[in-house]
């Protein structure tokens, strides 16, 4: 049966949050801290370090999509919730989640206090790419070596990919969960003439959707519901870790609880990217990156398109290997839907590409 969303089960949820919210806490063998970092533009930046006891290689920073941030997608405090938990644990080294500027608890660009309608969108990938490397520079103090492992889903797929592209010194490994890249000018919800275009130019954005959205939380439960391909969603994903994404989206704005229903704000700059990316343009040249890199594409992804696949690959002229998965059965949600829906099949490629990846 469809899960639902009670108000006992977000209440549980949440408290499971804040128990497991210090910024410094013990999880069985692994180690959280919740850290900062300031971007060479002055921006400060929430990274929180999931770390086993006794780290070896280079660490992995984790890089969320265009809604939820990192702790939100990547260490929900339930099991089978946190992805940066099980790579921490399987590849013995430190994980670093990273929120980029205008999601969770990183600083959020001043027009965010404003009505939407009164800037253009909000984090741009070039402003991401900063934020990226202010993550890699601090997991550098912490793990030494210069160099870090990249593993982003969706939007963060493009962040990933520029930041390779911009940095390829800086990165020892790429991987890549349902990402776009620019691989054709078709896509069932962006797009040339698609909603967000702008009136008489169907390929520009329009500026007037605003800098940043307001969601509710089920607005991003039904996009994974949608995805699912049963009546019975429970099928696919665990209800307690739903219940545990929504409560961490919401807590992850201090502002949600202003509005009827609560709602969390995400900025729109990844959505104009993503749109560009959808009408065939490419943000970053994959033929810049010179990583081992990983193509991961669940089958009922709805936002990734086989043809960005085809398109980086062809690019990629200088990754030493350049491997693409299908995840049977797994959803955009990969990372959180049952193991046996394709969440085992990620970790276990995530974790073989990572191991050929130590420095």
């Amino acid at each position: 049966m469809t899960t639902s969303l009670t108000r006992r089960g977000m209440l549980a949820a949440t408290a499971a949050l804040g128990a497991a919210g210090p910024a410094s806490a013990e999880a069985g063998a692994l180690r959280r801290e919740d850290l900062s970092a300031t971007t060479d533009d002055g921006v400060r930046l929430h990274v929180r370090e999931v770390s086993p006891a006794s780290p070896r290689g280079a660490p992995l920073i984790l890089l969320h999509g265009a809604r939820a941030p990192g702790v939100a997608s990547f260490d929900l405090p339930v099991a089978g919730g946190s992805l940066a938990g099980d790579l921490a644990l399987r590849l013995n080294r430190r994980v670093y989640l990273l929120d980029a500027r205008g999601y969770g608890a990183s600083q959020r660009p001043a027009a965010m206090s404003r009505p939407p309608g009164e800037s253009r969108p909000l984090t741009r990938a070039y402003e991401v790419a900063r934020d990226i490397d202010a993550a890699r520079a601090l997991a550098s103090r912490r793990a030494g070596g210069d160099r870090v492992g990249l593993v982003g889903w969706a939007t963060g797929g493009l962040w990933a990919g520029f930041y390779a592209a911009l940095r390829p010194e800086t990165v020892s490994g790429l991987a890549i969960l349902n990402g776009l890249y620019g691989g054709a000018d078709t896509h069932p919800m962006l797009g040339p003439g698609s909603p967000v275009a702008q009136p008489g130019q169907p390929r520009r954005f329009d500026p007037a959707t605003g800098g940043y959205a307001l969601y509710p939380a089920a607005s991003l439960l039904g996009a994974w519901e949608r995805g699912i391909p049963s009546a019975d969603k429970d099928a696919w994903r665990d209800p307690a870790i739903a219940q545990a994404l929504a409560a961490a989206v919401l807590a992850s704005d201090p502002e949600s609880g202003a509005h009827a229903p609560p709602q969390f704000r995400a900025p729109l700059g990844a959505l104009e990217d993503s749109f560009y990316q959808a009408c065939g343009r490419r943000l970053y040249d994959a033929g810049s990156i010179t990583a081992p890199t990983l193509l991961l594409r669940a089958e009922h992804d709805f936002w990734s398109r086989q043809a960005d696949l085809d398109a980086f690959v062809a690019d990629a002229a200088r990754a030493p290997s350049v491997k693409v998965v299908s995840l049977p059965g797994a959803t955009h949600f990969a990372h959180l839907d049952r193991p046996e829906r394709g969440r085992d099949r990620l970790l276990a490629e995530l974790a073989d590409h990572f191991q050929g990846t130590r420095a």
